[in-house]
């Protein structure tokens, strides 16, 4: 039993020791690419909407 418990301490010490490696980024930076996914997202949503919409016309067209 003890050795398991050995080992968690051990993972947990490596894992806050790697934890603390971690470089964070500041706030403004993190609110600037969240923007940016986002933005990206949804440009890509509407274009892949807008797509979708001219494929389905031209089957519609081809099935009539």
């Amino acid at each position: 039993m003890s050795d398991n418990n050995t080992q968690k301490k051990s993972w947990f010490k490596g894992l806050k020791a790697e934890y603390k490696k971690v470089i964070w980024t500041d706030r403004q930076t993190l609110a600037r690419q969240t923007a940016a996914v986002v933005s990206v997202s949804v440009v890509l949503g509407v274009i892949i909407a807008i797509v979708d919409f001219i494929v389905q016309s031209g089957v519609d067209l081809l099935v009539r």
